[in-house]
């Protein structure tokens, strides 16, 4: 693309968040960074600046909106305008619902649905007057099918969904040129499953299969630049996820209800006193930077073929139509077996 874009990228220290600014970074273009962890947005804007862009760091906790517009005032005056506005912060409580304290459950809600309410919010506001701008949700798989032992970060990524429809509809009925698009994401090798607070007894894991960041952060930049579509999927697992939970939803929900324990946790004892970031960012300014990777290298996919595919509407249908068959036919399967 020709014309410098200003991007703002909330998450930008780590994981999804951090694999974007980088490759928005490898265009040229100017990349606001919020985060809370000191150490890991300067490590984020000396890749972006590596890479070709421009960075700017702004230490910005989400779920809070004063802070939000402050960050989006900072861009703003960095760089003039505000093109694509990306919301991935987040954070999660891995522990069945009767363990997690109202006062987690809120936390989890106010970062991880609020969190991106307040920065659409803070998005339209500046291209709203301008009548042109895209925004990015990075949604998830598990927005459409949730799963046992993160109920908290589930509910926040249904909320997502229903919310980011609900403003489309608004920005149709204005002709606005604004655009919202979602990328809904399976799982991914972030540092997240180290720095989760979790209540259970073995380390938390993604389930497979995993993708690394950098598949995501491409699904990102597609989705920017194309941000016609309600949605676009990333990885085989996503696009059976949610189309097979159309089809056969109490079949996964037996399904998860007998695997959905084991499968989110590797064989490894978990310390139940290790530190977390719920309340606090474990990359403050005497803190670690942990990267775009998480522990799970060596079972991660480089490539996503259905990511490839997702511009042609047709085909993407008929492929997602036929995982959808798949999925209920095996999970059909695997009932019968149990109870035979």
């Amino acid at each position: 693309m020709n014309q410098v874009q200003t991007v703002v990228i909330t998450g930008a220290s780590a994981g999804i968040g951090r694999a974007t600014a980088r490759a928005f970074g490898a265009r040229g273009a100017n990349v606001v960074l919020l985060a809370r962890g000191r150490s890991g947005l300067d490590a984020a804007a000396r890749e972006v600046e590596a890479a070709g862009g421009h960075a700017l760091a702004v230490p910005t906790d989400t779920a809070d909106p004063r802070q939000v517009e402050a960050a989006a005032d900072a861009a703003v005056q960095a760089f003039g305008t505000i093109d694509v506005w990306v919301n991935v912060a987040f954070t999660s409580v891995f522990a069945p619902f009767t363990e997690i304290t109202a006062e987690e459950y809120e936390r989890v809600t106010q970062v991880s649905y609020l969190g991106f309410v307040n920065g659409t919010r803070s998005a339209l506001k500046r291209m709203l007057p301008r009548n042109e701008g895209n925004i990015v949700q990075v949604g998830s798989a598990l927005g459409s099918r949730s799963i046992p032992l993160q109920s908290a970060y589930c509910g926040a990524k249904h909320a997502i969904n229903g919310f980011t429809s609900s403003v489309r509809t608004e920005l149709l009925h204005q002709r606005s040129r604004v655009r919202v698009t979602i990328a809904q994401m399976p799982a991914v090798n972030t540092p997240q499953f180290s720095w989760v607070l979790s209540r259970l007894p073995r380390r938390p894991q993604p389930v497979p299969p995993i993708y690394q960041p950098e598949v995501a952060a491409r699904a990102v930049l597609h989705a920017a630049d194309h941000p016609d579509r309600k949605q676009y999927y990333v990885g085989a697992s996503t696009v059976a996820t949610i189309w097979g939970n159309k089809l056969a939803p109490a079949l996964l929900d037996r399904y998860l209800a007998r695997t959905g324990y084991d499968s989110q946790q590797t064989a490894e004892e978990d310390d139940p006193n290790r530190p977390h970031n719920l309340w606090e960012p474990l990359d403050d300014t005497e803190g670690h930077d942990h990267g775009a990777h998480g522990s799970f290298d060596d079972r991660a996919h480089h490539r996503s073929p259905q990511l490839q595919l997702s511009h042609h509407l047709a085909l993407t249908t008929m492929l997602t139509t036929v995982a959808a068959g798949a999925t209920a036919l095996l999970v059909g399967r695997y009932l019968r077996e149990r109870r035979g």
